[in-house]
């Protein structure tokens, strides 16, 4: 098996296990805070346990040790945990996961500002066709059964807070961030329990609350190993499988119709970086036969 079929394989499976991440949201009966709590608490409990286990705590210790990048990788990956519950609670899974995948503009915004990095024109032409996909599913809200501004604004904050944490990780390319994932889940359970009632989850609950501690868990491990095998772009391009599934498995499953509007604008937003990913992947397999 080649490193690149590897690294496909790993970052498929690890799509696949946060597909159904909103649908667990849906069918536990519990608030939206104790829900982010439990969330936190296993999928961040059980990264840490496994990397002790293999590793030690050498992990952790490169991580504290890359300083404000760390404290912001771990700020972005924590409260995306939360907003993320938050979100899928006040507006539809369709519009969360949508929103959710103009992180790359988001991304490429904070690269630009902090890293002065310049915008290339393919970027431009992305976020130009990002954007109104954005607006088409932000006005559906208002008419879509469901769905909610509010919930579609925390969408756009977690889109946001993920895409800094990203961008404090390029700093620090050579550290491993899954510690700081691991970290970043506690922490934020901590701050996320005083809001929360983790016993007052009925016992006929707890099976889909440990399934989405443990789906999110195999998730995280899995998408920080796929992409030392394959690019960003192969990566960006399987990562949006799960906007395209998880409003479907939501549909399937629950009954819930994303809506003309979500569909519209999703499909104008998942096409959009789509296009733009296949460029970057046909740019990097024609230049070296060019040199």
């Amino acid at each position: 098996m080649t490193d690149q079929t590897k690294g496909l394989l790993i970052t498929f499976f690890g799509v696949l296990f946060v597909v159904p991440d909103s649908l667990f949201v849906r069918l536990i009966d519990a608030d939206a805070w104790t829900i982010a709590f439990w969330r936190l608490l296993l999928a961040g409990g059980g990264t840490a346990l496994y990397l002790l286990a293999t590793s030690g705590t050498a992990p952790f210790r490169d991580m504290l040790a890359t300083g404000r990048f760390g404290l912001i990788y771990m700020l972005g990956v924590g409260s995306s945990g939360v907003l993320f519950v938050l979100a899928v609670s006040l507006t539809s899974v369709a519009n969360v996961v949508f929103i959710i995948a103009s992180l790359p503009v988001f991304a490429a915004g904070f690269s630009r500002i902090f890293l002065a990095e310049p915008f290339s024109q393919r970027t431009l032409l992305t976020i130009a066709a990002v954007v109104p996909g954005l607006a088409v599913i932000a006005y559906g809200s208002g008419e879509t059964s469901g769905a909610s501004l509010s919930g579609d604004l925390l969408a756009f904050a977690l889109s946001a807070m993920f895409a800094a944490a990203l961008t404090a990780a390029r700093h620090v390319r050579g550290t491993s961030m899954v510690p700081g994932v691991a970290m970043g889940y506690l922490i934020a359970a901590l701050v996320v329990w005083p809001f929360a009632t983790p016993l007052s989850v009925p016992v006929s609950q707890v099976p889909f609350v440990l399934g989405h501690g443990g789906f999110i868990l195999i998730s995280s491990v899995l998408l920080a190993l796929g992409p030392r095998y394959i690019t960003s772009a192969e990566v960006g391009l399987l990562v949006l499988l799960e906007s395209v599934l998880a409003p479907l498995l939501a549909w399937l499953v629950i009954g819930e119709n994303p809506g003309g509007h979500a569909l519209i604008g999703g499909g104008i937003v998942i096409g959009a970086l789509t296009v733009s990913n296949m460029v970057v992947l046909r740019r990097r397999r024609v230049l070296p036969t060019e040199v």
